[in-house]
């Protein structure tokens, strides 16, 4: 692999994890549902006034948008809203790994390995300390709503497998379906968007719009799709395994967020057993891996 692909991978990776950031941000200034519909509003337009839909149907667009758009960002923002740390949201998202693995197995028939299982095994294990840990600020009820988001965010990894389209022109066309159902459920159940449309002028609510729909969509995925369509996916794939690290590393930075000793240990166990999971066709001696999961976008 290149050092300039290394580079805009790694780029791609920094972009999704200081995303957690952002989103944590956004949330101070918009209610949530709302903010989500935002965030798809500037991926969708002007987006797919110059990129053709082309042969992407319309039924697997309406589903992921469903799934992915609706479903799990609903979940994510409402998690971090209800006091789940950005950082930690970062990681547990990753979890999605692991039922996309299980989903595989069940739906496509491709059954992890023994070191994928070993893998899944011990990711699970960090994700039930995380949860049981009563030290910082973690949120169960926000926790819940992160490992909700992961779960559905599977179920969209499996349908965008099913479909086998490009992934780019899927995100960018998928983001016309959130808007309309988000703002609905927003003026359903949320108050304080109107009181939130002029913060659009100011630096902190258009920046966390343009960089949650533009950078961490269109731009991240632009990226990430030429190094899928460029180089195997075993060899992109892992590149994946940083955005959690960049997303607890910015989040204590920026937002002075502290893990606890049991939130170390619990990211330790996480990351060790998506690294499993993720490069568990090269480590030989324990069978067979199927091909590493497509992961799609990192919050």
């Amino acid at each position: 692999m290149a050092f300039r692909d290394i580079a805009l991978a790694v780029l791609v990776a920094a972009l999704w994890g200081f995303n957690f950031v952002v989103i944590k941000e956004g949330l101070d200034t918009f209610p949530p549902l709302f903010f989500s519909a935002l965030r798809f509003l500037s991926a969708a337009f002007p987006a797919v006034l110059f990129l053709r839909r082309g042969t992407i149907a319309w039924s697997t667009l309406l589903k992921v948008g469903i799934v992915l758009g609706v479903v799990k960002y609903s979940l994510l923002y409402l998690g971090v809203k209800l006091g789940m740390p950005a950082g930690l949201s970062s990681l547990a998202i990753q979890s999605q790994v692991i039922f996309t693995a299980v989903l595989s197995a069940y739906v496509l028939k491709d059954a992890p390995s023994a070191w994928q299982r070993v893998g899944m095994g011990v990711a699970l294990s960090g994700i039930l300390l995380l949860a049981s840990t009563r030290q910082g600020s973690v949120s169960r009820e926000g926790f819940a709503l992160v490992i909700g988001a992961a779960m559905a965010w599977s179920v969209a990894n499996i349908l965008i497998k099913k479909a086998a389209v490009d992934t780019f022109r899927l995100m960018v066309w998928m983001s016309v379906v959130p808007p309309l159902p988000l703002l609905v459920l927003s003026f359903l159940f949320e108050q304080g968007q109107w009181e939130a449309l002029p913060r659009l002028g100011t630096f902190k609510g258009l920046g966390a719009v343009l960089y949650t729909g533009l950078l961490a969509t269109i731009v991240a995925f632009g990226i990430w799709g030429h190094l899928f369509r460029k180089y195997s996916p075993n060899v992109v794939a892992p590149f994946a395994l940083l955005v959690p690290v960049f997303g607890m590393a910015s989040s204590m930075l920026v937002l002075g967020e502290r893990l606890s000793g049991m939130h170390v240990a619990a990211a330790l166990l996480v990351l060790a057993g998506l690294v499993l999971v993720v490069l568990g066709k090269r480590l030989p001696g324990l069978g067979r891996a199927p091909a590493v999961p497509h992961p799609l976008t990192k919050g």
